[in-house]
């Protein structure tokens, strides 16, 4: 019987030059957006923000998704620099408040209450729509696994329009969206799929020979 290994159960086929080519031959680029506080606006400022977002979606001609990435906010270097505080406090006193301190921000950490939120956008573009294929050519071509270097700078630069489209759409609704480079994209699946270690600020060292 022959082993499996999780990379068998992902769609991903290789992350190169900030670019995600998955094993359909399909492209993926991501966009890490801003945020803004809506409940603070007035109602003139929320009503001219969702024209603005509804303006954006309506000019969009390919499909997008959005990714809304919660997780428990990682104050870990916080907690270790009021542990060294604590140790080099001379005065007792201080120094048990300190403690009792850095024991309710870890509880209150541990309850779940304090969470970050990410925002991405997911830009999609086929590396088959250079050639023009019909769909039903795309399915039967898609299974050569070979991507010439012509094409995927293609592809790549194409996707990259969309992405500045997108961008500039979102910078009208008040929002700023960067593309995420390879080494920002592999932290984030490898956040996605090992949470726990990611809330803690784990992230494994990445050989540079990877990183194209």
């Amino acid at each position: 019987m022959s082993k499996v290994s999780t990379q068998d159960f992902l769609q991903i086929d290789q992350i190169r030059e900030g670019v995600i080519v998955l094993k359909n031959k399909e492209l993926r680029g991501i966009l890490m957006v801003s945020s803004i506080n809506f409940a603070l606006k007035s109602n003139e400022e929320q009503d001219i923000l969702i024209y603005q977002f509804q303006n954006f979606l309506n000019s969009l001609d390919f499909p997008c998704q959005i990714f809304i990435q919660s997780r428990k906010l990682n104050i870990t270097g916080y907690l270790e620099k009021l542990k060294e505080l604590e140790t080099r406090q001379v005065n007792e006193l201080l120094k048990n408040q300190t403690a009792d301190y850095r024991e309710f921000i870890e509880k209150l950490v541990k309850k779940g209450t304090i969470m970050s939120k990410n925002f991405f956008v997911i830009v999609p573009f086929s590396l088959l729509q250079v050639h023009g294929h019909s769909p039903t050519k795309i399915i039967k071509s898609s299974r050569s696994p070979d991507i010439s270097e012509e094409d995927f700078q293609r592809a790549k630069n194409q996707l990259w329009q969309r992405m500045e489209f997108v961008a500039l759409g979102l910078k009208r609704c008040g929002l700023r969206a960067v593309p995420l480079v390879t080494l920002e994209v592999i932290e984030l699946f490898w956040g996605l799929h090992h949470p726990k270690e990611a809330e803690t600020g784990y992230y494994p060292e990445i050989p540079p020979e990877l990183i194209v």
